[in-house]
């Protein structure tokens, strides 16, 4: 991750998820992240930080960094379950197609 990549705030990156979600693709929970991850079809991969227990998501680090995938963390998977468009929370969800967010991803 450079250091532009991590000076991204939480804000900035559920609203990535959310665009994505209308004009893109994403796929929503660990599993499918792992999944679009180890495929090579994710073009970013969003973790919630509150996950209990943390072991759930742990391998999603080396496997971005494996498959050169960006990987960004966010307080809360009640938040990143609304930007994901869930009624429940969500520990992690995977963009596949940035669709009308990559103009704020470059940002």
């Amino acid at each position: 991750m450079t250091k532009s990549d991590s000076d991204m705030k939480t804000e900035d990156i559920l609203e990535i998820v959310e665009i994505a979600r209308e004009t893109g693709k994403i796929r929503k929970g660990v599993n499918e992240a792992t999944k679009a991850a180890e495929r090579g079809i994710a073009k970013v991969i969003v973790v919630a930080e509150d996950i209990d227990p943390p072991e759930i998501a742990m391998h999603l680090g080396p496997l971005c960094d494996e498959k050169k995938v960006k990987l960004f963390k966010v307080g809360s998977k009640n938040e990143l379950g609304r930007a994901a468009g869930l009624e429940v929370s969500c520990a992690a969800v995977a963009i596949t197609d940035l669709g009308d967010a990559k103009k704020n991803f470059k940002e």
